[in-house]
Parts: C-alpha cells; sequence; structure tokens
C-alpha cells in the first residue's frame, strides 16, 4: 500500500490542479486537457513517477476526465439547441479513426518525444489564441468529401497526442469555415466525447511498469486523478461562469494565450533535457 504521506500530497496537488482547471474552463471556454496534461506531468513527476511512460499516463487520465466533462457540455448545449448534430454526425467516423491511430501511436512513443510534441503543438494553440482574428475565413460552409476525410481524423490525431477534447482544434477548424462560434463550442464538445472515448478504452488496456505508475491507476488512467479532478471542476467551473460574466474575458484570454505558450516552452524544454 502507498504511504498515507504521498497520498496527502497526491491529493492536495491534484485539487489544486482540478480547481485551476475548472476556474479557466468556465472563465475562458478553454478545455481541462490542454492545462491538466502538463499539470498531471509536474505532478506525477514531482511525486517520484518519472518513468519512460509518464506522458502517456497523464495524456490518458486528462482524456479520461473529458469522457465526463463531454456529456455534460453536449447535455446542456443540446438544451439551447447549439449542437450541429449534422456536422457532428459527418465528422465522427474521421475523429474516431483519427483518435484511435493516436492512441496507438501515443502507447508506443516515449514519454519524452509525446512531450515534445505537446509542446509543439502547445505553442501554435497558443500562438492562434493570442493573435487569432474572429474574421479569418477559409470558407462559409463546412467542408466536405476529401478536406473532410482528411481534416477529421488529423483533429481526433493531434488531441489524443496531447491528451485534449475537441476545442482547442475544432472550434478554430469550425470558425475558419463560417460556423458561429457558440454553435462551434457546443458542436467541439461532441467532438471531445469522439475522441476521448475510443483513446481511453485503449489506454485502460495499455501495461505501465508497476514501479513507474502513482497508487490506483488502470492501464495508463489514474483513478484518482481522475476523481478528484472532475470533483473539483464541478466546483470551479460555474465560479469560472460567474467570472467571465463580471468582467471582460478578451484580454484574460490573451494572457492565458502567453501562459499556455510558455508552458508549452517549458514543456519542449523538458523534452530535450535541459
Amino acid at each position: 500500500m502507498p504511504e498515507t504521506a504521498l497520498l496527502i500530497q497526491m491529493l492536495l496537488l491534484l485539487m489544486v490542479i482540478g480547481a485551476f482547471a475548472g476556474v479557466l474552463a468556465g472563465l475562458l471556454g478553454v478545455g481541462g486537457g490542454i492545462v491538466l496534461v502538463p499539470a498531471f506531468y509536474y505532478a506525477f513527476q514531482t511525486l517520484g513517477y518519472d518513468g519512460p511512460q509518464l506522458m502517456q499516463m497523464c495524456l490518458a487520465t486528462s482524456l479520461a476526465t473529458i469522457v465526463v466533462t463531454s456529456i455534460r457540455s453536449v447535455l446542456s448545449h443540446h438544451k439551447k439547441n447549439a449542437v450541429d448534430w449534422d456536422i457532428l454526425k459527418g465528422w465522427a467516423p474521421g475523429i474516431i479513426l483519427g483518435a484511435l491511430a493516436g492512441m496507438l501511436v501515443a502507447a508506443g512513443l516515449r514519454s519524452n518525444t509525446l512531450t515534445a510534441i505537446f509542446g509543439v503543438l502547445g505553442m501554435v494553440i497558443g500562438l492562434y489564441m493570442g493573435f487569432g482574428r474572429a474574421h479569418w475565413r477559409i470558407a462559409h460552409e463546412m467542408p466536405g468529401g476529401v478536406t473532410r476525410a482528411v481534416l477529421s481524423p488529423l483533429l481526433g490525431f493531434l488531441s489524443v497526442l496531447m491528451g485534449i477534447g475537441g476545442g482547442s482544434f475544432g472550434v478554430p477548424v469550425m470558425s475558419l469555415y463560417g460556423r458561429p462560434i457558440h454553435r462551434a463550442v457546443a458542436t467541439a464538445a461532441g467532438f471531445g466525447l469522439l475522441i476521448a472515448v475510443p483513446s481511453v478504452a485503449g489506454f485502460l488496456l495499455l501495461e505501465i511498469a508497476p514501479e513507474t505508475r502513482p497508487p490506483y491507476t488502470v492501464g495508463a488512467v489514474n483513478l484518482v486523478a481522475f476523481g478528484v479532478v472532475i470533483a473539483m471542476t464541478l466546483v470551479t467551473t460555474p465560479l469560472g461562469v460567474r467570472l467571465a460574466h463580471a468582467m471582460n474575458p478578451k484580454p484574460l484570454k490573451r494572457v492565458f494565450a502567453v501562459f499556455l505558450t510558455l508552458v508549452a516552452l517549458n514543456m519542449l524544454r523538458k523534452a530535450m533535457g535541459w
């Protein structure tokens, strides 16, 4: 059995992580995974679980939380008729295939490689958040045919390699193709579920060396982190929503873009062993 002191440290760290992720999700509409993965990486590493499959555990546990938060989000948006079910149905097969491919690739990569991938893609997302403009358009209708056949699995694949849901890539894609932002956010919540369910199912079967995994880990999913983060986000997300209505979130979003870029650079630094 793990030491009580270790469990208490782990619990306190995870409570802070979950609370922070929940506030950001409510305040900025930022998916939890973009915060949870580097936070889990820091927490597990600090607690001494710095094995060759550390990032797989971070990705898998983050995606497990997204299963729950996406269901809640989709149901909430559906009540407001904000989910574009036609887009969701059309993109679902490609996203699921991409997510499965992402899980298989992630399972075979070393933690340092996945850390570097997170760093590069995190910088791309941070720069888009900081410098992207709402009026940017590629077209005024969502793509079909070959373009959708390429974009949909790519979206699922890259999201799994980062341990995130559908928002970070899905919302910009739908916005660039002329979908109103509230429809894009609502539909991207459905993307998150399509990404998380198949990838988590695969990660639950992944073998992690017992000496390199935190207590109560099934496959690559840490159940303690999953439970604590879900509980804390339920408490703190409404607080973030209230803060969003009390202040202008646009400058805060730019601040978060800087923060995310710095986090991504730090992940790259760790991947290179500096």
